[in-house]
């Protein structure tokens, strides 16, 4: 009977089945060893302890393609996770997105992710695309949310495109809480062609919780 209860501890060991801690003092401690990470610390709901919210890529190996040079793509689903901080110390886990970043899919489209929390408490997810094949553009994406009403709303988000062939360089900025779009273009590789901005007043609308939509670049 102890050698069967030993068994079933270590089984999900022996299956590679690995995820993040419901809490602990640490990043390092709270994702499993080999998972790459980014991650931030800060206070998110404003009770003066500093909270945790760290983008994670699992490394199970079903998901993982090695080229002939050793080189690995990792098409593994990135986890979000968001950790509240306590008192003592401690990061408990207050909710993980398994289906919000989005995921490597193939051999031609790199995906870099960045998470900050900001000294205001707001919580910013980057995400950033370069295409080896199929396209010329390096399209990325920065959200803003704030946590409010017992949850994350987007209050933000900020789009740039860079054509690696004409240097055109666009950002566009959408405030949620003004309801103002800005545009600005310009060139990366003339300097010549001075900057065009031009803003636009967006709907009105309720603002969109984290989680219910696929976080895309």
């Amino acid at each position: 009977m102890k050698e069967l209860l030993t068994l079933l501890a270590l089984l999900p060991l022996l299956c590679g089945a690995q995820e993040l801690k419901s809490t602990g003092t640490s990043v390092d401690y709270i994702v499993p060893e080999g998972w790459w990470h980014t991650e931030s610390v800060g206070d998110l709901n404003k009770d003066g302890v500093a909270d945790l919210a760290l983008i994670a890529l699992p490394n199970d190996s079903a998901h993982i393609k090695v080229r002939d040079d050793g080189y690995a793509y990792n098409f593994n689903q990135p986890l979000l996770a968001i950790y509240f901080g306590t008192d003592g110390g401690r990061f408990r886990l207050w909710k993980t997105y398994d289906e919000v970043m989005p995921a490597t899919v193939d051999e031609y489209t790199m995906i870099d992710y960045a998470i900050n929390i900001t000294p205001r408490g707001t919580m910013t997810i980057g995400i950033e695309a370069f295409m080896t094949m199929g396209s010329y553009g390096s399209p990325n994406v920065t959200y803003v949310f704030r946590f409010q009403d017992g949850d994350f709303y987007l209050i933000g988000e900020e789009q740039h495109s860079l054509s690696r062939m004409s240097g055109e360089d666009e950002t566009i900025s959408y405030n949620y809480l003004t309801h103002k779009r800005q545009q600005v273009v310009s060139n990366a590789f003339d300097d010549s062609i001075k900057p065009r901005e031009k803003w636009t007043t967006i709907p009105k609308g309720p603002l969109k919780r984290l989680g219910t939509w696929s976080l895309d670049y």
